[in-house]
């Protein structure tokens, strides 16, 4: 089983770069789409549904921003369509304002969850990262809910958070910002370490510093100079990560100021 993950930074602009033409040399069976910036009538037909692929989506309220999708070639048992749509677990927050971003989508295949996550950025400023932070907070038990139920799950996306030095080039000149503080980094330590989900790229390539990012700023020359972060992850329940063979990102084309994370899975 293939898996995809892209932050297309707007599906219209990725079409035009040649995202859709691209997914489909890559015989993937599950595409999970972030920052989609575009409503149910800005898509046209091959957006909504590539040849072989159904389509589903989750589209921020506000125009131009955010929203999130998921392409299968097989038709999922059931789609959840945002946080508080959601019937498993015990989720006492209210998270419409996180769902007016357009922010989860989940679509479940017998035991199998794959999800398509956009975790805001704070990098715009204070008002944001406090958001941020608390997106995170109530996003926990939820995460901690879907490791305890017994499914094989897989959730990926653009975390906007930088876990380790090792996920970012400059990591001593960003300490002290959004994507790197240390509250998002033990949060995600707490993810991985305490609640037990496996981030699959590191579980492959515990190492990579160079070779793992898939972002790069629009400023600076970065991607030229390769000065990345690594933000978008797969992060899967044990038992589906121990499946994972084999890993790459895909930097041949540019169809955002992201690169597409693919990993393959032995199911």
């Amino acid at each position: 089983m293939r898996i995809i993950t892209a932050n297309l930074n707007g599906i219209r602009s990725a079409t035009n770069k040649g995202f859709l033409n691209w997914m489909l040399t890559q015989n993937a069976d599950v595409i999970c789409l972030q920052e989609l910036k575009a409503q149910a009538t800005d898509m046209t037909p091959d957006m909504l549904a590539p040849a072989g692929y159904l389509g589903y989506f989750h589209y921020a309220e506000k125009k131009g921003y955010s929203g999130v999708g998921i392409y299968c070639k097989n038709k999922p048992d059931q789609v959840i369509v945002g946080l508080n749509a959601y019937s498993v677990g015990d989720i006492l927050s209210d998270m419409t304002d996180i769902d007016a971003e357009g922010r989860y989508l989940e679509c479940q295949f017998g035991n199998l969850s794959v999800v398509s996550l956009y975790l805001p950025s704070g990098s715009s400023g204070e008002e944001r990262q406090t958001f941020k932070f608390s997106v995170m907070s109530r996003f926990m038990p939820h995460l901690q809910a879907l490791k305890a139920s017994g499914r094989d799950v897989i959730v990926c996306g653009d975390w906007n958070i930088a876990h380790q030095e090792i996920d970012l080039k400059n990591y001593k000149g960003n300490k002290k910002n959004s994507g790197f503080l240390p509250e998002e980094r033990a949060w995600m330590t707490q993810l991985l370490n305490d609640v037990g989900w496996v981030d699959v790229y590191r579980k492959l390539h515990p190492n990579d510093t160079d070779a793992c990012y898939t972002w790069w700023s629009n400023r600076g020359a970065a991607y030229e100079k390769n000065v990345g972060w690594r933000i978008d992850y797969q992060v899967a329940t044990p038992s589906l990560a121990q499946k994972a063979i084999q890993t790459s990102i895909y930097k041949s084309e540019r169809f955002s100021d992201h690169a597409p994370l693919i990993i393959d899975y032995a199911l």
